[in-house]
């Protein structure tokens, strides 16, 4: 009881608001409303029953940020607060900011999203150094060159998640590339080494120049910034203990990339202005290229029903975002993340140009993202089983481990 009194009473001292509109309520997707003031609370007590270490959240609304808020602490010893202006790890989030980088360079002509992605590189892929050894096998597989940079972003190349997992540590192709969904981050790795090659700069530099610094994010970097100091979040456990500092280098696209809530929010308003992507080639990317019948986004299972929370909602792959096509408030695209000790989610429903952003420095983030969702956004439509945000599957998850 006293630890939950000190937890409670770290998120009561610790919080950093910041309310962007001129009402004091934030409208839900059905168009109830949420106060401030009821938002901030129930975040609060939710993140503290939870045992989240620090959180920000942020709400964009007709394109624009209506409200965002932190809570908890960074760093723990000392105590420093969890700020609007933390850089937090994204994680996998960092897929779906690089996958509209990669348009741009699709819309320029740059990269052929249907030609596959051996006979786009200048060599085989195991004459790079960095994928000597993982990609040995890779480039024996008669599947390979089938490989197209439009089935890593839609992850129907075949690849598993990553190399690091499989039995030899070496990419494999484990079914007919462009059939079936199979969650890769290696996948989008591949399309970071064919642009630095064809660039001749490495992605935390490209990146800046095409998003950060264009946008003003001055809290985001594909790599750990020296000008972000101390600044950024630290991660922790589920017991609440320290795991990790975050200094994520070299450049990952698959999840090296740090930033804010905020900045997320910037980002997110200049898509749905048009400022990154022209209307056709953001219509392309967020068009359905692979509907997704998985029972669970990591299962090997291929057969959930249409009455399934998948099928209800229409679950589908764009272009490096995951994508709901049917709900009652219409389109939608989202990207989670997962890392040791940082947990993070985000959606954004087209018609209203309306997202709900969730940053974490918490193993235990995954617990109470579907009661800030429903309860703040009104978001009654994300497949939570799916995703894996359900109790059960969290412990189950921890226990393979």
């Amino acid at each position: 009881m006293k630890h939950r009194l000190a937890v409670l009473a770290v998120f009561t001292l610790f919080s950093d608001t910041a309310t962007l509109s001129q009402t004091p309520s934030i409208r839900r997707l059905d168009g109830s409303r949420i106060t401030v003031a009821e938002a901030e609370a129930f975040a609060r007590k939710t993140l503290a029953d939870a045992h989240v270490t620090g959180a920000q959240i942020a709400v964009v609304d007709r394109g624009r940020l209506v409200w965002s808020s932190a809570f908890g602490l960074r760093r723990r010893e000392p105590p420093l607060p969890m700020t609007t202006q933390t850089p937090t790890w994204l994680g996998s989030i960092t897929k779906s900011v690089f996958s509209v980088y990669v348009m741009q360079l699709v819309e320029r002509g740059e990269l052929a999203l249907d030609v596959p992605l051996a006979s786009q590189l200048t060599k085989p892929l195991d004459a790079y150094e960095a994928w000597r050894e993982s990609g040995s096998e890779l480039v024996k597989d008669p599947r390979w060159p089938l490989v197209t940079p439009r089935m890593l972003l839609t992850h129907s190349s075949g690849l598993a998640n990553l190399a690091m997992f499989e039995p030899d540590k070496k990419l494999h192709l484990h079914q007919q590339p462009g059939t079936s969904y199979r969650y890769s981050g290696d996948g989008l790795n591949l399309i970071q080494l064919f642009i630095e090659q064809k660039k001749g700069k490495t992605l935390d530099l490209l990146m800046d120049d095409a998003f950060f610094t264009p946008l003003g994010m001055k809290r985001s970097g594909i790599i750990y910034k020296k000008e972000f100091g101390d600044e950024v979040a630290d991660r922790f456990g589920a017991e609440e203990q320290f795991l990790a500092k975050t200094r994520r280098f070299p450049a990952h696209a698959a999840g090296s990339m740090t930033s804010t809530a905020d900045d997320l929010a910037t980002f997110v308003s200049a898509l749905f202005a048009g400022k990154l992507l022209k209307p056709a080639t953001q219509k392309m990317m967020l068009q359905p290229s692979l509907k997704i019948r998985s029972v669970h986004q990591f299962s090997d299972r291929f057969d959930e029903p249409e009455n399934s929370e998948v099928g209800r909602v229409g679950l589908a792959y764009g272009l490096g975002w995951g994508l709901l096509t049917k709900t009652p408030f219409g389109p939608a695209f989202f990207k989670e993340g997962h890392g040791d000790g940082a947990q993070t989610y985000m959606i954004c429903f087209e018609r209203r140009q309306a997202c709900m952003i969730v940053l974490t420095n918490s193993d235990n983030g995954e617990f109470i993202f579907r009661a800030l969702f429903e309860k703040i956004l009104g978001d009654t439509v994300t497949p939570w089983e799916w995703e894996g945000y359900t109790p059960a599957a969290i412990l189950e998850s921890r226990k393979n481990q």
